[in-house]
């Protein structure tokens, strides 16, 4: 086997490179997993725009991955090279207070793949063999490379309890936004209502299953109460992390109602809280941050057996070499969706 494997390095802020480095030494309950497509999330942006992780630089960044298991170290069992895969990014330390409560996102060891360190922006990546998800020989890797951020939208509709029935306001209009409002149709949610900028990606939304769409520039909470009969929504879920959509998702939700804290601001930044309204009306708030574990063996069931569209993900195929156009690209471009890095095979 070869040495030397291409990667992009995420070298300082707004500059990454495509470099020649050595190939993961696998540990003996890991595994390697030769990379096929990685997508490029918003954290990632983040990363490349100095936000966050600036501390972990240089980075191989990089965490919504599918691939095919290369190596496997030699207490690795019940795994074998050439099997289709995908891993939970999401490494903590197992024995802790909050590991033992299975809260993993909450170990003080946490460490996530592509973002604490280096992760599948790359043709390798090692992985723990606990981590690692089989897949369905049949499953297209384009479609599991976005398992990942899937399994997020999978658990933060579960810590939210979504119901059949419940009507749901989704703030943001972007690749996740549009993975909530499939998740709250399968959840049997309705009316699904869809607050976003662009009209584009609105009427996407009602491809996919939004019953209102409503754009920013409207009367946002009138039309909200309209759509449920005067009460408000049910659920709000707020993906695009700005302090005024985290204020106005209170007088979105209905007495009684939950809110989602989905998106993710800036550290350090505070938004307004009535608490005299949170008491009154007993609000219910509730963050997520990850898929983790069944979220992700749920996902991987939900995409194999057809129940997410995704051909809209995956419109827009880049490969490694030019990973740092696809980035520019993002910046100003906002008719892109989603952008998958090609990276085991040639752009389709």
């Amino acid at each position: 086997m070869k040495t030397k494997m291409k990667a992009a390095i995420f070298v300082k802020p707004g500059k990454i490179e495509v470099q020649e480095v050595e190939i993961p030494k696998i540990k003996e309950n890991e595994v390697l997993i030769k990379v096929e497509y990685c997508g490029i999330c918003g954290t990632d942006r983040h990363i490349f725009n100095g936000v966050y992780s600036r501390d972990k630089l240089p980075l191989i960044a990089g965490h919504e991955f599918s691939g095919t298991i290369a190596q496997i170290g030699k207490n690795v069992h019940g795994l074998k090279e050439g099997q289709k895969v995908t891993a939970d990014i999401n490494l903590s330390c197992g024995t802790c207070y909050y590991c033992r409560h299975d809260q993993p996102l909450m170990c003080s060891e946490m460490r996530q793949l592509g973002i604490h360190i280096d992760g599948a922006f790359a043709e390798y990546v090692a992985v723990p063999q606990e981590k690692v998800y089989m897949l369905a020989a049949n499953m297209d890797f384009q479609d599991a490379a976005l398992l990942e951020p899937i399994s997020c939208v999978v658990r933060g509709q579960k810590k939210v309890n979504l119901k059949m029935g419940e009507s749901v306001a989704i703030i943001g209009d972007g690749a996740i936004a549009l993975m909530h409002v499939q998740m709250a149709r399968l959840c049997g949610a309705a009316p699904i209502i869809v607050v976003g900028k662009h009209e584009e990606r609105l009427e996407k939304a009602k491809e996919l299953g939004a019953d209102h769409t409503i754009l920013v520039t409207e009367d946002v909470e009138g039309k909200v109460k309209d759509f449920t009969d005067g009460r408000g929504a049910d659920v709000v879920i707020e993906v695009v992390g700005r302090i005024a959509t985290y204020e106005q998702v209170f007088r979105l939700v209905r007495p009684g109602g939950k809110i989602s804290a989905f998106g993710l601001s800036n550290e350090g930044e505070y938004s307004k809280l009535e608490p005299f309204k949170m008491v009154l009306e007993e609000l219910s708030m509730v963050g997520s941050v990850a898929g983790v574990k069944n979220d992700l063996a749920e996902a991987i069931t939900l995409v194999r057996y057809n129940r997410f569209k995704l051909d809209d993900f995956k419109r827009m195929i880049i490969p490694l070499e030019n990973i740092g156009e696809a980035f520019e690209r993002l910046k100003t471009d906002k008719h892109i969706l989603k952008v998958l890095i090609s990276i085991g095979n040639s752009v389709q």
